[in-house]
């Protein structure tokens, strides 16, 4: 075998794959990105890339940050190979590599956050952008408000000039350019919550207003928050994703797999300006929400559909889970009669057609996206994505069968232990306390809904309290595919009724 190019600027014209036409020594900065991880070099990074292809947005580069003592390790990848990544598209036909030079820069991690802060209050950053997961914007889980007791904030507010958070950070880079008589930043979620711009917003200005309200009021005037909705499946990268860059003869660190679909819409709400992203396949709309509520309920809570029962059932990926026809059945049927009715269509896509595409990418088997990356955080995750469809469904007088099984299945998985009776380990930020209350269900299903942080008052709803109690102790006395077997017969049922 040959041997590996190291990926670099100087070895850039080595390759036989795409990459950089660009005279990236000649590229400014003009977007700070905090929270680098696969999915934003995926997605994000690459429609910058396609434009300085075409040779515009020069001046919009990309400069990677993260605030947690883990983005270190990244950030020592990608300076070590010139903040270039190898972006490996698995289309099930084919399979194609290009390298993006987007980002030319990653920030110290450092406590105080000082050079984000300092990058940040540079004029030339007109976009601060950001993926720090659904759960990382110290929201209440139930009513969505302002987390303002949080430890992590509460630190913040004391300790302005140098904050723990990327949100404090922000603030404190904010309060720079105001008083310097700078215009602000505009602040970009790319995380998969509805409204995410609405929220960034809520955390930004209320995280000001605990240590300075005039300039939470400033913020609130001048800055702006678009929201947006994201859409691109790049799975974590391990042992095989850094083979498969070695078999297009490079050697990359920080390689990043992914599907052969992205989709990002966005609003077109820049306070200092923006990328014409929309020459290279993004949409800028007025109604964000339609887009994102179609993906958030199909993808994102579809994911959860099935991630908890794959994991019970020993299954390592999403596409396994789509090969086991129950799993299948299940994920249909639950979309089709209680997800994709609570959905509009969008220009161009019924709720129906969207179901279809997600079946066809989820089952992809060259996409290795594990059930436990896609089971993560479910604190979260049902919480945004699924529990919103049942209150819905409930409110419409409809069937919540379906969902009531998924949340069954879920606490089922959280009990730690697949049903081959090996050990789930700990995947999410409150994995001691859902183990906990959920051995405490395997007798007393209510326990689980009686989780208000989590359900809210979902507990007091006897159509969904008898359904979920149902479906919990049958998964415990029979296992989870008698469960899916009862589901489409009931499903059937009520198909022929």
């Amino acid at each position: 075998m040959d041997e590996l190019i190291s990926l670099s600027n100087a070895t850039l014209d080595q390759l036989n794959v795409e990459r950089p036409l660009y005279d990236r020594a000649a590229l400014k900065p003009g977007i700070v990105h905090i929270g680098v991880g696969n999915f934003h070099r995926a997605h994000q990074a690459w429609y910058l890339h396609r434009l300085m292809q075409a040779g515009k947005a020069l001046d919009w580069a990309i400069i990677g940050a993260g605030v947690r003592p883990y983005d270190a390790a990244m950030r020592d990848k990608l300076l070590a190979q010139d903040c270039l990544t190898t972006l490996i598209e698995l289309d099930p036909e084919n399979v194609s590599a290009e390298v993006v030079g987007s980002m030319i820069d990653y920030l110290p991690i450092e406590d105080g956050n000082a050079s984000l802060i300092r990058q940040m209050a540079d004029p030339a950053i007109r976009i601060v952008a950001m993926t720090v997961t659904e759960s990382g914007y110290y929201v209440d889980p139930v009513t969505k408000g302002f987390n303002a007791a949080h430890p992590d904030l509460v630190h913040d507010a004391a300790h302005p000039d140098a904050p723990r958070t990327a949100f404090g950070a922000m603030v404190a880079a904010l309060r720079l350019r105001r008083d310097a008589g700078l215009g602000p930043f505009t602040g970009l979620s790319c995380d998969n919550l509805q409204g995410n711009g609405n929220i960034l917003r809520q955390t930004v200005v209320s995280l000001a207003a605990m240590s300075d309200p005039n300039l939470a009021s400033w913020i609130d005037t001048n800055a702006t928050f678009p929201n947006s909705m994201v859409d691109c499946i790049a799975p974590a990268t391990g042992p095989k994703e850094l083979a498969l860059a070695a078999d297009f003869g490079i050697k990359d660190a920080a390689v990043v797999t992914h599907e052969a679909y992205r989709q990002w819409v966005i609003e077109d709400n820049f306070c200092a300006g923006r990328p014409d992203w929309d020459e290279v396949g993004a949409t800028f709309s007025d109604d964000v929400h339609a887009f994102e509520t179609m993906k958030i309920r199909i993808l994102n809570a579809g994911h959860q559909v099935i991630a908890n029962v794959g994991e019970i059932l020993g299954m390592e990926t999403i596409a396994e889970c789509m090969a086991h026809p129950g799993i299948l059945a299940f994920f249909d049927k639950v979309q089709r009669t209680e997800i994709a009715v609570t959905v509009d269509p969008v220009p161009g896509r019924t709720p129906a057609q969207y179901v279809d595409l997600i079946v066809k990418r989820f089952s992809n088997p060259r996409i290795i996206d594990t059930t436990r990356r896609v089971a993560f955080d479910g604190s979260a995750r049902h919480t945004g994505f699924v529990l919103p469809i049942v209150r819905d469904q409930l409110a419409a007088g409809r069937s919540v069968d379906g969902l009531a099984l998924v949340e069954a299945l879920w606490a089922r998985m959280c009990a730690g232990t697949r049903e081959d009776g090996t050990d789930i380990e700990a995947n999410d930020p409150i994995w001691a306390e859902l183990t906990l209350v959920a051995h405490a269900a395997k007798e007393r299903p209510r326990a689980w809904l009686e989780q208000s942080k989590i359900y809210g008052d979902l507990a007091s709803s006897e159509t969904f309290s008898d359904t979920f109690h149902k479906w919990l102790s049958m998964i415990w006395v029979q296992g989870c595919e008698a469960a899916l077997s009862e589901y489409a017969e009931v499903a059937r049922e009520e198909a022929s009724a």
